[in-house]
This record gives C-alpha cells, structure tokens and sequence, in this order.
C-alpha cells in the first residue's frame, strides 16, 4: 500500500498546473458545498429560536373549544389541571408556561397593523427576555427623535404591549405612545382596548413581523374570557429532538385522563379553524403539536434553500467529475509507456486500476479537505462578525438581520466523504482503459 501511495502522491505531484486545477475545483466546490450548509443550518436555527420564542414550546397542549358545532374558539378551558397533568408526565422538561392567543387590528395614529397577540405572565417569560433585544430609537422610527429603549419587565403592568421593530417603524409608534387593539370576542362582538407601548424588540425574522406580547389580564379583558382559560400550554425539553416522543407519550396520557383529543395535524393552530368548524362536536378537544407544526407554513425556506443548494452541487459535481475523467484520460494516455513497464515487471490489471483510482481518492481527500477548512473557518469568522443583512425582505426570509451560519462536524465529514467518492468514481473509466493496456503495446507505444 505504501508503494502506490508513493508512486499516487509522485504522479499528482508530477502532473504540475494540471492537479492544481482540478485540486483548486475540487476544493472550491466543496468549499461551497460547506458553506451552503452551513447556511441551512443557520435558517434552521433562526427558525427555531424564532419559533421557539414567539409562537410555541417545544412540545404544546391547546385546542379548541365549541359552544355550537358552527363556531371554534382556540382555547382551552380548565388550564391548571391541563398544564399540572403535562407537567408531570413530561420526562427531561426543563420548563412550562402557558399563553393566551389573539388576533387584533393594532391602531396608532397614523396607521394599523394586523397582530398575533401572545397573552403573557412576566414571572414565567425568563427565557424570552433574555432571548429578545430591545431595539434602540432609531432602528424604528425615522426623524432622529430622542432614544427611549423601554423596559419589557413592565408587561407585568396592565394594558401594556410589547412590539418589534418593523410594527413600530410601520405605526410609527415609540416607547410611551398609546395604541388602540381592536378585535371580535368569541361571541362575536366588537371590542377594543387601550394600550400602552412599553418595549420595542429587534427583529426575529418573518415571525416577529405579527407577534406582540401583551400580560394576561389585556387579553381575558379583551375577549371576556374566565381566568381558568388560555391559549396553549408550552413545554420546554431540555432536549429538543425528544419532542415527537414526548407528543407522542402526552397523547396518550391526556387520553387515559379522559380528554377528547384532536387528531394531529401538523399545521399552525391558526390553519386549523376550517377543519374545526367543519366538524360535527360541541365542548373542548385538545389538540397536541410540536414546535415545527407550528411553523411547517415557513419550511419553504428551508426548502428552497435546501433544493437551491443541492441543484447547484449536482450540476458542480457533474463539472468536476467530466473534468476528472478528461484529466486522468490525458494522464492515462501520457503515461502508457510506464503502465507497460508497470506491467512487464509483474503489476496486474488490477493492481494499476487501483493504483489510478488510488491516486484520483488521494487528490480528492487533500483538496476537499483543504476546501471544506477553509469554508468552515470563513463560515465561522462570518458569524462572528455578524454580518448585516441589509434588506428587510432577506431578513424576513432568513429568520435574522445579520448572517447566521452554523457549521457542523458531520457535515465537514459528509461533504469531505461525498466530493471523495465521487472523485474515485470518476477515475473508473480512465483507470480501467489502463489497466486493458496489453504490457508489450504499452512499452513500444509512443507518445
């Protein structure tokens, strides 16, 4: 072995401006490979630090309650034995708390917005204030007017309101204003109530563009609800990855306590409201999601990110692997005197297969692993920085307002191990017209 790792690293070495070419294309493609992964991996965990903040636990128990079989309402009644009977059955929980949901025209002076509204108590929010930042003046409001940053610790204040940024910007609204929420109770009457902007955050993407927090007791004023109501319970793992299994199991013990449940559907509670209304049933059914159920209406990002990337790898990868096989071809057709002298002295067919093979895997290791490094490392000094993403749309996309990337060992590993393999692959051809070559032929063949 150690011989045609000799002779393998002697021939690249030998093959000058040739193998810097097709290291340096082997290496860049990687490079990207790692890169775009990275990138996927940082959506992915906006997403779910956005998801995870704004709009649902890691494993959540709400529902739908129906006066009449013609109506629903997203809320579930007898919260505190709910949210006891969750709590107790959930193996590795790090935390639980529950929120109201509403949905409100949000009015300011000079303009109004659509809002999700998240019914809070402050005692139990320790995580999301220390996940959000509040944003300063002038990241909202044009005019150079003077800073006030707010303080979120006064939603336990009543008729009080948490914005982001961009609502802020379009109501043009700052710390201390009054803003109007207008929205139909579950009995279909209008209401309305007052509030005052005490906090703006910064930006968590898509998602925060419609979120706003709001203390608990806004929101039963607001819809005439009982205080033993709520929106959804949020269960917090220590590992997040256990969520389905934890579903799964809560399921099951809300069944043996004598719930009705809903059959999961992984969508947003807010997609569920035709389905619901559609069904013939009065009272309250649960209905148990995990964290990206509740965001499944964004994985298109994902998606396209994913299928963009991997589209543009394959088309790469076909490049390279075209220009391995002309490359080794070429060698194959400078060096047939040497395959016939390989042979003569006793070599077999197999023996120079494996030693082309040999040396197309060794190029392909050192470039790719060059490539894949030094991509991490960039990705890793990006990060760091925080590079700005400059426009509200890309930002909305991708879940933040800088460029996250997040690199991971095992995709290092993978795209090292894929550009390899297909590094070895393309060789085949060119390594298998040498090892044909009939030792006498070969020896007397000129260039």
């Amino acid at each position: 072995m150690g011989m045609y790792l000799t002779i393998a690293s002697r021939n690249l070495r030998q093959g000058g401006r040739r193998t810097v070419l097709l290291m340096l294309a082997l290496a860049l493609v990687t490079g990207l490979l790692v890169f775009l992964l990275a990138l996927s991996r940082g959506v992915n965990v906006s997403m779910t630090r956005a998801a995870t903040t704004l709009s649902a636990g890691h494993v959540n128990v709400a529902g739908f309650y129906k006066a009449t079989p013609e109506d629903a309402a997203p809320i579930i009644q007898g919260v505190a034995a709910i949210k006891k009977i969750a709590v107790e059955n959930t193996p590795n929980l790090d935390y639980a708390l529950d929120r109201h949901r509403g949905w409100a025209k949000v009015v300011s002076e000079t303009s109004s917005v659509w809002c999700g509204l998240h019914g809070i108590d402050v005692r139990e929010e320790k995580a999301l204030f220390e996940t959000i930042t509040l944003a300063h003046q002038d990241a909202y409001v044009e005019g150079g007017r003077h800073a006030v940053i707010g303080d979120a610790q006064r939603l336990s204040e009543p008729d009080t309101i948490l914005l982001f940024a961009s609502q802020a910007k379009r109501l043009g609204v700052q710390v201390g204003d009054q803003l109007t929420l207008r929205t139909e109770t579950l009995r279909g009457q209008s209401n309305t109530a007052d509030v005052t902007v005490v906090a703006v955050a910064e930006d968590l993407g898509l998602m925060s563009s419609w979120a706003a927090f709001l203390p608990k007791q806004t929101i039963l004023k607001l819809y005439g609800l009982k205080p033993d109501t709520s929106g959804a319970v949020q269960l917090y793992l220590k590992d997040i990855d256990e969520a389905p299994a934890v579903m799964a199991h809560l399921r099951e013990v809300f069944a043996d306590a004598g719930y009705a449940l809903m059959d999961h559907d992984p969508q947003p509670f807010f997609m569920k409201f035709e389905t619901v209304i559609g069904q013939d049933w009065t009272g309250q059914k649960l209905d148990l999601t995990i964290w990206r159920d509740e965001v499944s209406f964004l994985t298109w990002v994902l998606t396209a990110i994913d299928t963009v990337s991997y589209l543009l790898i394959a088309i790469l990868a076909i490049l390279i692997a075209i220009g391995i096989m002309n490359a080794l071809y070429i060698a194959v057709r400078e060096r047939t005197q040497e395959v016939g002298t390989l042979r003569a002295i006793g070599m077999g067919r197999r023996q120079v297969l494996g030693m082309f093979v040999l040396e197309a895997l060794l190029l392909g290791l050192v470039a790719t692993t060059a490539g894949a490094t030094l991509s991490a490392i960039g990705a890793l000094i990006i990060d760091w920085i925080a590079v700005p993403i400059p426009w509200p749309a890309a930002q909305a996309i991708f879940m933040n307002d800088t460029i996250r990337l997040v690199v991971e060992p095992a995709h290092l590993a993978a795209a090292i191990v894929a550009f390899t393999f297909v590094t070895g692959i393309s060789a085949l051809w060119p390594a298998m017209r040498a090892a044909r070559l009939p030792p006498i032929t070969a020896i007397h063949q000129t260039e």
